[in-house]
């Protein structure tokens, strides 16, 4: 009975059962510690995601990603405004200024001054744009309401972005496993081109 009950469960109910939790953990901790290339994570789910015949697999993916993005970066604001507050800061708050150069930092205090909260939705579509823009509101005291107010669309708009890319990558091949690779891929050089492109500056200058 156990049997013939487990043979006609679907693969892909499998794969769901188990990706879009691991899809959530991953992105969560990729918020929370940005070692963990998100991006591509998101973008492999949706490759697989566009191969499955299961109904609104796509959209269980955005909603996945972009929850997971959202919850991981208010507790890293949260964990951060607990820092700023500390007389000794945080581990969190130093790690955030680890990976915060002067001069990007500068550049997201001056975008955040003229554009306001906007700001974080073009940080979280740019390589290595959301640390600093996030620190940038952290040293200006934004209160926890207003920063949600526009995390929310940038997570959104992160999600739907990285979404596209993974669609993208498996259009183009028949395969899972090769959407996955060419989404992969694509997302690296995207995440790589902006930090190649100031080193070319910098050697130039």
């Amino acid at each position: 009975m156990i049997l013939s009950t487990a043979a006609t469960v679907p693969p892909e109910a499998t794969q769901q059962a188990v990706g879009y939790p691991s899809l959530f953990l991953l992105v969560l901790i990729g918020a929370l510690v940005p070692v963990v290339p998100t991006g591509a994570l998101v973008s492999s789910a949706a490759v697989v995601a566009f191969h499955q015949t299961a109904p609104f697999s796509l959209l269980l993916v955005f909603v996945v990603a972009s929850v997971a993005a959202f919850l991981g970066d208010v507790a890293l604001y949260w964990l951060g405004k607990r820092g700023m507050g500390s007389k000794n800061g945080s581990r969190w708050l130093q790690a955030l200024r680890d990976r915060a150069p002067e001069d990007r930092l500068k550049q997201a205090q001056e975008r955040l001054d003229t554009h306001g909260v906007t700001v974080l939705v073009v940080s979280r579509l740019i390589p290595a744009g959301r640390i600093p823009v996030m620190l940038a509101c952290l040293m200006a005291r934004m209160p926890m309401r207003q920063f949600v107010r526009g995390d929310v669309p940038a997570c959104l708009a992160w999600a739907v972005t990285y979404q596209l890319i993974g669609i993208l990558g498996g259009s183009l091949f028949k395969e899972p496993w090769e959407g996955v690779v060419a989404a992969v891929v694509l997302t690296l050089v995207i995440s790589g081109a902006p930090s190649v492109w100031r080193r070319v500056r910098k050697s130039a200058a």
